[in-house]
């Protein structure tokens, strides 16, 4: 018995031990933001002193929050939000034909599904930046939604929660006469809300914290996301480190807040996706 009692007191140590070493550089985001201009680097001789903050003041987060780099969490908030309504409605419906309907070829196109999450991004960046010169569509917040509604992972992640789903339910609704399109809607997404949400973090993320994309289609600052603002900020002649602190860590927050509230969901679909072949 005591035994185990140590080895559950160690283990919950090396846990905490663990999660202060992932939140230490984030702490110390926020210490130098929160620091009077000038002073970003002047106390990292003190070593653990350098992590406790001295005069703080807000001043840094008001003076990004009212210029260049607040208009860029709009620009982030319209894209990501936009992307998570319009992506789920594009996957959902995706993943529900690959799992509930059958026809010729549904193997061949989630293995397609399938190979496009795996190949990078970034190795289709610069063709698919062309097409949007092409189509007229540089510099707005169609050229950066478009590329991330059908996003192969939500699509496989989806479709696997609806595996799950009984097929008794989808073939009592269809002897009652209810259409594919009744379907869908009144027995599937109700019942895959864990699953959607897991999508939406997905989405959200990704479309969040984007740089090289929003950087090729999306170079007016009309346009800008919060990452290509920060190396904005870090580019500049005089650099005022507090204010790129601070922005990063309001960059940071927001998707920490996303994932605190959503991660019972997150996990729980997670739990589920490999239920059912």
């Amino acid at each position: 018995m005591n035994r185990s009692r140590s080895l559950q007191a160690l283990r919950l140590v090396t846990i905490s031990v663990c999660g202060l070493a992932f939140l230490l550089p984030i702490w110390w985001m926020l210490v130098t933001a929160l620091r009077p201009q000038g002073e970003a680097f002047r106390y990292l001789s003190l070593g653990v002193w350098s992590f406790l903050p001295n005069d703080p003041t807000v001043a840094n987060f008001a003076a990004v929050l009212h210029g260049p780099f607040g208009h860029a969490i709009f620009n982030a908030a319209v894209v990501s939000l936009a992307t998570v309504v319009v992506g789920l409605a594009v996957c959902s419906m995706a993943a529900f034909a690959l799992a509930a309907m059958e026809f010729r070829g549904r193997t061949a196109v989630f293995a397609i599904v399938v190979v496009s999450f795996l190949i990078p991004f970034d190795a289709i960046v610069v063709p698919l930046a062309q097409i949007m010169r092409s189509a007229n569509l540089q510099n707005s917040y169609m050229a950066l939604v478009l590329p991330a509604i059908g996003n192969g992972m939500v699509v496989f992640l989806l479709r696997q929660f609806f595996l799950g789903i009984p097929t008794e339910l989808r073939e009592a609704a269809l002897i009652d006469g209810l259409g594919w399109v009744g379907i869908y809607l009144r027995i599937y997404l109700p019942l895959s809300t864990n699953a959607l949400i897991s999508g939406a973090i997905i989405l959200f993320i990704g479309q969040w914290q984007a740089y090289l994309w929003p950087l090729l289609v999306a170079p007016s600052s009309d346009f800008k996301m919060v990452a290509v603002a920060i190396a904005d900020m870090s580019a500049l002649q005089t650099v005022r480190y507090e204010q790129v602190f601070a922005a990063a860590f309001i960059t940071s927050l927001v998707p920490l807040i996303v994932l605190w509230v959503a991660l019972r969901f997150f996990g729980a679909s997670i739990a589920t996706t490999g239920s059912k072949e």
